[in-house]
C-alpha cells in the first residue's frame, strides 16, 4: 500500500470532496496515467496503481470514514478497517476490476478471456388480413441493421493493418489487483477482454466492425397466424462487434379487424341478419368465407334471433397443425319497418288466424302474466 502519500493529495481533491468529484478527478488521473498513454513509463504505471488504490478507499463511505480517523494505519493487518485478514476487508474489498467496472462501465467479473459479444435481437411489426392468416403468405420486408463491415471484414481495423497485444493485460484478457492479501483477478479494462486493441480503427466503421445496411428480407407466414404470433429469423439482427455473431430478428404480427368477420382463437364469428318470413320459413343464404369458398348455410324454420348456426372445418386453420376450427352464424331476425297496403293486409289476416300455438314463447310469457295476475287479486 502507499502508506506514505495521502489519498486526497493523490486524487487532488480537498478531504471535503464528495462522491461526484471524487469520481471525476479519478476519472481524469486515470486517464492521464494509464499505461497505454504511457508504454515503458514505470513512474506513471506505479503512480496509476496509487491513485486506483486511492478511489478504491475514498469511494467507499466505511473506508474512507475509517482512512478519515485512523489515516492508512486503518488497514493494516489488525487495524480498524481491516477485515479478516487485513488489507481493505475480504467481503468488502473494492478492487481495480471493480472500480473500472463503475467508473468506465467496461468491466467484465470473471477471470476468463470475455467472448465477442453476439449482436442484439431486432423487433418488427407487420400488418396482414384476415386471408393473409387464413392462406398464409410469402412477402418481403425492408430492415436497416447492423451488419459486418466488409472493408475490415468484422476486425474493425483498418485493412492492411491489424491488432496489437494489450499493453494492460499483456495479451490475456485480464488483470490481477493486490491489497494486502488478496489477489484478485478481473476482465481488462482497456481491451474488455479480448486481450488485443485495435491501434488503426476502420474509417468505414470506426473501430465497430460493423455499419448499417438496408436489407430486404423474405418473409414466410404460415397459415393459421394470429394476433401476436412471432416469426423468428435467426442471425437477421444487429451484426455483433468485430466480427461477432449477429442477433436475431423477430416479426410480430398484427391482424387487421374484418368488415364481416371476428375471430376466436381457429373460430370465426359472423352476424347474419335474415327477413321475419325467412325465419318462420326458412331458406338458405350464401356467405363467402375467407377461404374464398362460397358456403350454403341452411336456416331451419322458425329459428329464433340471437341462434347460433355452426359450419365444421370452414373457420381459421390449425397453426402448424391438422384441420380447421368453426364458422359460427349468429341469427338475427330483422322485423320490417317498411310495409305495403298489401303486406299490412296480409299480417292483419295472419294475426287474426293466430291460435297462440304458433308463437309457444310468446303464449307461455303471457300465461306466466295472467297466472302472476290472478296470484295478486285473489
Amino acid at each position: 500500500m502507499s502508506a506514505e502519500i495521502d489519498y486526497y493529495e493523490l486524487l487532488e481533491i480537498e478531504r471535503t470532496a464528495d462522491d461526484k468529484v471524487i469520481k471525476s478527478s479519478f476519472r481524469r488521473l486515470a486517464m492521464r496515467f494509464h499505461p497505454d498513454k504511457n508504454p515503458g513509463d514505470d513512474e506513471a504505471e506505479a503512480r496509476f496503481k496509487q491513485i486506483n488504490e486511492a478511489y478504491a478507499c475514498l469511494s467507499d463511505p466505511q473506508k474512507r470514514a475509517a482512512y478519515d480517523r485512523f489515516g492508512h494505519a486503518a488497514f493494516q493487518q489488525g487495524g480498524p478497517g481491516a477485515g479478516g485478514g487485513g488489507g481493505f476487508g475480504g467481503g468488502e474489498f473494492g478492487d481495480l476490476g471493480d472500480i473500472f467496472d463503475t467508473i468506465f462501465g467496461n468491466a467484465r467479473r470473471g477471470g476468463e478471456r470475455q467472448q465477442a459479444r453476439r449482436g442484439a435481437d431486432l423487433r418488427y411489426d407487420m400488418e396482414i388480413t384476415l386471408e393473409d392468416a387464413f392462406h398464409g403468405k410469402a412477402t418481403e420486408i425492408s430492415v436497416e441493421v447492423s451488419q459486418k463491415c466488409e472493408p475490415c471484414n468484422g476486425s474493425g481495423a483498418t485493412p492492411g493493418t491489424a491488432t496489437r497485444r494489450c499493453n494492460m493485460c499483456a495479451g490475456h484478457g485480464k488483470v490481477r489487483a493486490q491489497q494486502g492479501f488478496f489477489m484478485v483477478e478481473r476482465a481488462c479494462p482497456t481491451c474488455h477482454g479480448r486481450g488485443e486493441v485495435i491501434e488503426s480503427p476502420c474509417r468505414n466503421c470506426r473501430g465497430e466492425g460493423r455499419v448499417d445496411t438496408p436489407q430486404r428480407l423474405e418473409v414466410e407466414i404460415p397459415p393459421g397466424v394470429d394476433n401476436g404470433t412471432r416469426i423468428r429469423l435467426a442471425g437477421k439482427g444487429e451484426g455483433g462487434p468485430r466480427g461477432a455473431p449477429a442477433g436475431d430478428l423477430y416479426i410480430f404480427l398484427h391482424v387487421k379487424p374484418h368488415k364481416v368477420f371476428e375471430r376466436d382463437g381457429t373460430t370465426l364469428l359472423t352476424h347474419a341478419p335474415i327477413s321475419f318470413t325467412t325465419a318462420a320459413l326458412g331458406g338458405s343464404i350464401d356467405l363467402p368465407g375467407v377461404d374464398g369458398a362460397k358456403h350454403v348455410i341452411e336456416i331451419p324454420a322458425g329459428i329464433q334471433s340471437g341462434k347460433q348456426l355452426r359450419k365444421r372445418g370452414a373457420g381459421m386453420p390449425v397453426l402448424q397443425g391438422r384441420g380447421a376450427g368453426d364458422l359460427v352464424i349468429e341469427i338475427l331476425v330483422e322485423t320490417p319497418t317498411k310495409l305495403s297496403a298489401r303486406q299490412r293486409e296480409l299480417l292483419r289476416e295472419f294475426q287474426g288466424s293466430e291460435t297462440g300455438d304458433e308463437c309457444p314463447q310468446t303464449k307461455g310469457f303471457f300465461d306466466r302474466i295472467r297466472d302472476a295476475w290472478n296470484d295478486l287479486t285473489e
